[in-house]
């Protein structure tokens, strides 16, 4: 037998799931004679790309990180002093370990469905009360995108809650020490909605003025000054004005919390609880207010509840959590968190417990305090008076550029600012680094520097009064009984186990694509690289980042057909709202101002509608017909009728029916014709790649969802990211960054609070493209379709399938319509708990049509997999089947009780109509790697009747084991 040499195996051939033995089977049972004739009879052939796509070579996953460790060594790691949110941290390895590189927790999704996912809740419980306890405030979200769109959250919601005597207030106060890239993204947030920014000193702030509605200050501000609100806090309530915080979350295990002397809204990053810089993210960012406003907050918040037997459990509280679901009437999008880095932020806070996060702080601080007193006796001067970790230097100008000379020579950056030079030190700063800083100093003067240990004799802390925290905080005892790494491990694993995740099953998600996260992909994240890098450090130490956005835009350009991409939104939400704001400014670029109405069709993600009232939109529904598709006589009227005043069509593709509409061009050149835009909601881009694009459909922009086509994982709730592809006409608009050079010639104001939204992760879907190649990633796209497709054929003998093409095919996704079950008193939710039982996480459920399953593969699941999901459901339509025969009761049957828990089958009483062994091996494959829901279903309007959204009190336990 000859050898061959170059029979590397292809990483292609790692990511899709199906063999080639396995796709012949699937395409007799789809009954198409070969894929590319499954493919004709899905996409329309007119929108079909006629060439490949031409993208580099794929690489295999050595030969990648090899090369890309190359591109690696071309960042530039200094010390980092600049300060302004961003902090080294030491991530405990314990948590790096067994958290941030461990797929059992960044596999796993949104905890929609809550008895398979209480250890991530846990842990997101665990952040909301570090976050709650720090600032002092009644009420947390379980983490929001990053601190400057906390902010805007703030600014907007309390914009929304207004009292009666300031209902016609327009006013939004932003103190000028607020960190820039925070102003930048509250300049883009407001003027659409008709917020009034003003800027200024606190000292000039009027808080009589009748058109004031909210004022936001930094603690401890740009500067690095700490500064006692209380008074201006107390005025604020006088006159009807709420108030607004952004905060240091380490700052404040020393600092006075704002809700102890009445803030109404506390925002911030956690990104210094063990989170790396990253270039900008991703971070997870916090928002605290009072419990009075728990209805208005954005994002999600976790909360206690109790299961069917009574034992406490964790969900996701409220229904209006998720601002979206109140569509055009939401005044947030926020979809995707940042669950993932919110889960490390708190296992930070429980490993390190409130004396060693307050040690971390108090040396963080005397670190500051060491440089101030050894620079002045150099006779420099500290213009700081109260800080925490950041002292500001008076400078000669001349004296300037000899200083940032040396700092540089030594790797280190500072922050300057004319004739002032800035320092903030961090946690993982030494007393090592203070001799290096203040020898620059000295060396700038010429002389030489000080005996530090002397001066280190007499560092104490010493802060007025009333900035001096007097309230406890983190006393639950989950905060200190894990401060060994031995108690730690367990203690995660414990909640790792709780979890189902892609390690375990096929989560087939319809919308979500929760597909392979490839190892090789991961690795790189974690590099130093990319992790230790401030996202405003120099441009030229920065090369490596640089060359991987270059490829990485190009690409995306390529997969898209479009001539230009911004990496920086870091969610899909924000990518739509970047989209729109694109075209907003288009419009207005021609004088076209009165263009604000945004046509979105019935069907559309609730996140569409938000994000275009977010932008300033009027949203004007369109129906779909009876096939899902957008019906284009309605279309076409509306058109018509708003030509004068259309901005956009907001579009996804294929539909979210999971049909590739054949009218899709002519749907874009209606909106042509009438002067607007088309949007392409890129939420189901895994079906397009390499065969059709956006611009070839004649789209003029999209989001994609890295988090969802790029393989960025889903991390139980988030990170993301969305970046925008656009048009050549569009380009000049794309979104800036006030600290970096970013964006088009005439760009918006940032999205987003870094240059390049959540750049550390971006390595993923550039490892993802670069070793798929052209062809990879085409056949990807084909074997989600072909996936979905003998899904659907082996689940249409049993249960009725919504919505096909014309020729009866599903793209990559598809909808099971369950709503026939009602008549014995089966509901989809049901369904989805009985599932659990088999092993599997439930589907998207009752979107987009209530009562429905909607399913989507993915192509990185094999015939196996996709064998069992198939006959776990098909096993649940024959146990409805026996209600419907009346051999089971309709309310005493296996789908009303699940799931069913490993404490139920264990039980002596068991007085269920059918045995233990239907409840938890319902198939012979799930004994041999069984899944245990760890509580009974969730009572979630119990929860939202007793909101508890903090650790549970240790006295609830004692009274339940008694």
């Amino acid at each position: 037998m000859k050898i061959n040499l170059s029979n590397a195996l292809k990483f292609e051939h790692r990511h899709n799931g199906p063999t080639d033995t396995a796709i012949a089977e699937m395409l007799e049972k789809i009954g198409a004679s070969t894929l590319e004739e499954l493919i004709n009879q899905t996409v329309p052939q007119a929108i079909q790309l006629d060439r490949p796509l031409d993208l580099p070579a794929a690489k295999l996953e050595s030969e990648f990180l090899k090369d890309f460790k190359r591109l690696a060594s071309k960042n530039k790691v200094f010390k980092s002093f600049i300060g302004l949110g961003y902090y080294d941290t030491l991530v405990p390895s314990v948590i790096l370990r067994n958290v941030l590189e461990n797929p059992g927790w960044y596999t796993a999704y949104t905890p929609y469905q809550a008895e398979i996912a209480q250890g991530r809740l846990e842990a997101l419980i665990n952040f909301q009360t570090v976050v709650m306890e720090l600032t002092g405030m009644e009420l947390a979200n379980a983490s929001l995108l990053d601190e400057g769109t906390a902010a805007a959250e703030a600014m907007n919601m309390l914009f929304a809650v207004k009292p009666r005597e300031k209902k016609k207030a327009t006013k939004f106060f932003v103190d000028e020490k607020v960190f820039p890239q925070t102003k930048a993204v509250l300049e883009t947030r407001a003027e659409p909605v008709g917020v009034d920014l003003v800027f200024g000193s606190i000292d000039e702030l009027d808080l009589t003025d009748e058109d004031l509605y909210g004022v936001l200050f930094q603690y401890p501000d740009a500067d690095g000054e700490a500064r006692d609100y209380s008074a201006i806090v107390a005025a604020a309530k006088e006159n009807n004005v709420s108030t607004a915080f952004a905060a240091d979350l380490l700052a404040l295990t020393l600092l006075t919390a704002p809700g102890d002397i009445g803030a109404d809204v506390v925002v911030g990053s956690s990104q210094r609880f063990g989170v790396p810089m990253g270039y900008g993210g991703p971070h997870a960012g916090f928002f605290a207010t009072k419990e009075a406003y728990k209805r208005q907050i954005p994002g999600r918040i976790i909360g206690v509840s109790q299961d069917r037997e009574g034992n406490k459990a964790y969900r996701m509280a409220l229904q209006t959590r998720e601002q979206h679901i109140k569509r055009e009437k939401a005044t947030s999008n926020i979809c995707t968190a940042q669950v993932l880095l919110a889960v490390m932020a708190s296992f930070y806070a429980v490993y390190h417990g409130p004396k060693g996060l307050k040690n971390i702080a108090l040396r963080t601080h005397g670190l500051a305090k060491l440089t101030a007193k050894a620079l002045e006796s150099l006779g420099y001067q500290v213009l700081s008076e109260n800080y925490f970790d950041t002292i500001k230097v008076g400078i000669e100008a001349k004296k300037l550029n000899a200083i940032q000379s040396l700092a540089l020579s030594s790797e280190m950056n500072f922050r300057y600012d004319y004739d002032q030079v800035f320092l903030s030190f961090d946690e993982a700063k030494t007393l090592a680094d203070v001799k290096a800083v203040v020898e620059v100093f000295a060396k700038a003067k010429g002389v030489e520097a000080p005996d530090l240990s002397a001066l280190a004799d007499a560092v104490e802390f010493e802060l007025p009064e009333a900035l001096v925290r007097k309230s406890e905080y983190l006393a639950h005892p989950v905060f200190n009984n894990f401060q060994s790494e031995h108690e730690m491990l367990r203690y995660i694993k414990r909640l790792e186990n709780k979890d189902l995740s892609l390690v375990h099953s096929m989560i087939s998600l319809g919308s979500c694509t929760m597909k392979l996260n490839a190892t090789a992909e991961m690795i790189p994240v974690t590099w130093p690289e990319f992790g230790q890098m401030h996202p405003f450090a120099p441009t030229d130490q920065t090369a490596g980042y640089q060359e991987l956005f270059a490829h990485l835009r190009h690409w995306l350009n390529e997969i898209t057909g479009f001539a230009d991409t911004s990496l920086q939104p870091n969610s899909g939400a924000q990518g739509e709202f970047a989209g729109l704001m694109v075209i907003r400014a288009y419009h207005q670029s021609r004088g076209d101002h009165h263009r604000n109405v945004a046509l979105i069709p019935t069907s559309a993600h609730g996140t569409n509608p938000a994000s275009a009232v977010m932008a300033g939109m009027k949203v004007v529904l369109v129906k779909c017909d009876e096939k899902g598709n957008i019906d284009l006589d309605d279309l076409r009227e509306k058109a018509t009728a708003h030509s004068n005043e259309l901005a956009a069509l907001l579009v996804t593709y294929p539909s979210t029916h999971g049909v590739f509409e054949v009218a899709i061009q002519e749907i874009c050149q209606v909106i042509h014709e009438n002067g607007g835009q088309v949007y392409m909601d890129g939420a189901n881009m895994n079906a397009q790649v390499g065969l059709t694009s956006p611009g070839r459909i004649g789209a003029d922009v999209c989001h994609l969802n890295l988090h969802k086509t790029f393989c960025i994982p889903h991390g139980g709730g988030g990170p993301g990211m969305g970046p925008i592809c656009v048009a050549s006409h569009l380009a000049p608009f794309l979104p800036g960054n006030p600290v970096v050079k970013a964006g088009g010639e005439h760009a918006v104001s940032s999205i987003s609070a870094a240059p390049y939204g959540s750049a550390s992760i971006l390595p993923i879907s550039y490892a993802y493209i670069a070793m798929m190649g052209g062809d990879g990633l085409e056949n990807a796209t084909k074997m989600a379709i072909l996936n979905a497709n003998y899904i659907k054929e082996r689940l249409a003998e049993h249960f009725p399938i919504l919505y096909t093409g014309t020729q009866g095919r599903a793209a990559h996704e598809m909808i099971v319509d369950c709503r026939g079950f009602k008549e014995v008193g089966i509901e989809v939710e049901d369904i989805a708990k009985r599932l659990m039982d088999y092993g599997y996480h439930a589907p998207t459920v009752s979107f987009p049509v209530a009562g429905t399953l909607m399913i989507e593969p993915t192509e990185s699941e094999t015939k196996v997999e996709l064998d069992r999901f198939c006959d776990a459901l098909l096993s649940i339509r024959a146990e409805i089947q026996e209600i419907q025969d009346g051999e089971a009761d309709q309310e005493n049957n296996v789908l009303k009780n699940a799931p069913h828990t490993a404490s139920m089958a264990l039980s002596d009483n068991w007085d269920l109509p059918y045995s233990r062994e239907k409840a938890v091996y319902p198939l012979s494959y799930v004994k041999e790697n069984k899944f245990w829901p760890s509580v009974r279903r969730i009572d979630s309007a119990f929860g939202d009747r007793n909101l508890m959204c903090s650790c549970i009190p240790v006295e609830e336990y004692a009274s339940e084991e008694a």
